[in-house]
C-alpha cells in the first residue's frame, strides 16, 4: 500500500513518559503484576495531527487460564490480540503482524501509554488513552445531518502542492452509524466505522499499523469537503457522489520494461533453496506472483483470500508463490514474520523473503518491472511463463461492492488463462 499519495511528509514526534521507562522493559519476568485489565468493552484514543483524536473500541475477555484476548473493533472488522503481559503496574499488548505494541499504565478502568512500532530504533510512541465502559466510538450528535452519505463518491485527495488524486468512497449508513472506506490505486484505507454529525460525518479506524480520523461536512446534497488525519500530518479532500466512481485501471500502473515478457526472480526459501518459476512445481502451470509486504494491511487482506481461494483450486493446474519485501533486510526477522502470516491465513504456497521494502532489493529481484506503483501487486503468468497481466492494488472486504468485483475478477483472469492454455 502506497501511502505517500495521502501522507504529507510531515512528522510529528513525542516524548516518552519517563515514569514508565523503566517499566517497560521489564517484560513477562514480573509475575505478580498489580493491575490487570478487566473483561468488558472499552473506549481509546490515539492521538493524530492537530491535537486531534482518533477513537476505537476494544474487548477483553479473560479464558479460564486466565489469559486476555484483546480484539479491536472496526465495523465489521475484528483483529483479535494475544500474548497480553505486565510489567508491574503496566500492560504491554503486542501487535505482533505489524511489529508494534501497546504500553500503558493500568489505573483501575482506565489505561494511559503509547502505541510503539518496535521495528523504528527509540520510537517514541504515540500517546494513548483507554476507559472501560459503553461509551460510543464518536458521542451522538443532537441534531444529526440530514444529508446521508450512503452510497459511492468521488473522492479528490489535495496535498500540499494543491495536485490532485482520484479515489473512491463508499460508505454505508444505518441509524446515523456509517461505516466504509475509502479506495486509492494502490488498495484501500480499509475498515472505518463513525457516526453522523449535526454538519456531516466523522469516522475513524485503528486496526493495528496506524490510526485515522476522518471529519467531513456537507457542502450540498451530493458534495462534501474533508480532513484525513495520521499521525504524520493531514490531507484535505473533496468528495462528490457518483454511482460509477471507479479508480484509474489498476491494470495500467505497473508495467514491464520494454523486450522483457517474462520473470526471472531466483530467491532462497526458508531452508535455502533457490526457488524460481522454472522450477517443476511452477513450469508449465497457470501462476500467480504476489508482490507484498507482511506490514501491509492490504496485502494481509489478499493473502487471506490467496490463500483460501489457492486451497480450493490448487488442483486445476495453477500455482501461486509470494515475494515479501520487508521492514528490515534481515533473514531472520523477515522469515519469522513470514511464518506468522502463513499461520494467520493458513497459507500452504511459497511466501520466500526478497529483501528490504524501499531499498535497491525491488530493482534486483525483479528488474523487468519499470517501477511498482503499490503494494501489493499481482502478477499473472500464462502456462508458457509469459506475464499476461499486472494487477496494483486490492479492493479488499471493507470496499463492499468492489470487494465483490475484484474477487470477480480474477478468477476470470485465472480462468481466461486455464482456457487459452487448454486450447494450444
Amino acid at each position: 500500500m502506497n501511502m505517500k499519495t495521502i501522507y504529507p511528509l510531515r512528522r510529528v514526534t513525542y516524548s516518552l513518559l519517563g515514569s514508565l521507562a523503566g517499566l517497560f522493559f521489564l517484560g513477562a519476568s514480573c509475575t505478580a503484576p498489580q493491575h490487570r485489565l478487566q473483561d468488558g468493552t472499552w473506549r481509546a484514543e490515539l492521538s493524530v495531527s492537530d491535537n486531534k483524536q482518533a477513537p476505537f473500541l476494544f474487548e477483553v475477555r479473560h479464558a479460564a487460564t486466565d489469559s486476555a484476548v484483546l480484539t479491536l473493533i472496526n465495523g465489521e472488522e475484528r483483529v483479535a490480540l494475544g500474548g497480553i503481559r505486565y510489567a508491574a503496574d503496566t500492560v504491554i499488548i503486542p501487535i505482533e503482524a505489524y511489529d508494534a505494541e501497546i504500553q500503558a499504565r493500568v489505573s483501575g478502568d482506565s489505561l494511559k501509554g503509547r502505541f510503539i512500532k518496535r521495528y523504528i530504533e527509540d520510537d517514541p510512541g504515540v500517546p494513548f488513552k483507554a476507559q472501560r465502559g459503553d461509551a460510543p466510538r464518536f458521542a451522538p450528535a443532537a441534531s444529526p445531518a440530514s444529508v446521508t452519505i450512503d452510497g459511492i463518491w468521488d473522492v479528490l485527495f489535495i496535498n500540499e502542492k494543491h495536485d490532485t488524486t482520484k479515489n473512491v468512497g463508499v460508505f454505508t449508513a444505518d441509524n446515523h452509524i456509517v461505516t466504509g472506506s475509502i479506495l486509492i490505486n494502490s488498495g484501500d484505507l480499509r475498515f472505518f466505522e463513525g457516526a453522523v454529525t449535526e454538519t456531516g460525518v466523522q469516522l475513524s479506524a485503528f486496526s493495528g499499523l496506524s490510526p485515522y480520523l476522518i471529519e467531513i461536512d456537507f457542502t450540498g446534497d451530493d458534495t462534501f469537503e474533508g480532513t484525513l488525519y495520521t499521525v504524520r500530518g493531514k490531507t484535505l479532500f473533496v468528495g462528490r457522489r457518483n454511482d460509477r466512481a471507479a479508480l484509474t485501471d489498476t491494470y495500467s500502473l505497473t508495467k514491464l520494461k520494454r523486450s522483457f515478457d517474462h520473470l526471472g526472480f531466483e530467491l532462497p526459501d526458508a531452508e535455502g533453496r533457490i526457488v524460481s518459476l522454472g522450477d517443476a512445481r511452477y513450469k508449465g502451470k497457470v501462476v500467480v506472483v504476489s508482490v507484498l509486504g507482511t506490514w501491509c494491511p492490504n496485502c494481509l487482506d489478499e493473502t487471506e483470500y490467496l490463500a483460501q481461494w489457492y486451497r480450493a483450486n490448487k488442483d486445476r493446474g495453477v500455482e501461486i508463490v509470494g515475494l515479501a519485501f520487508e521492514r528490515k533486510d534481515d533473514a531472520a526477522y523477515a522469515h519469522a514474520a513470514i511464518n506468522r502470516l502463513k499461520a494467520q491465513y493458513g497459507v500452504d504456497y511459497e511466501i520466500l523473503f526478497a529483501g528490504k521494502a524501499g531499498g535497491g532489493a525491488l530493482s534486483k529481484v525483479l528488474p523487468e518491472i519499470d517501477r511498482l506503483a503499490g503494494y501489493p501487486t499481482t502478477f499473472f503468468i500464462d502456462r508458457q511463463g509469459k506475464v499476461a497481466k499486472i494487477h496494483t492494488g486490492f479492493s479488499g472486504p471493507a470496499t463492499g461492492v468492489f470487494y465483490e468485483e475484484w474477487k470477480n475478477d480474477f478468477n476470470k483472469v485465472v480462468d481466461s488463462l486455464l482456457e487459452d492454455s487448454a486450447k494450444k
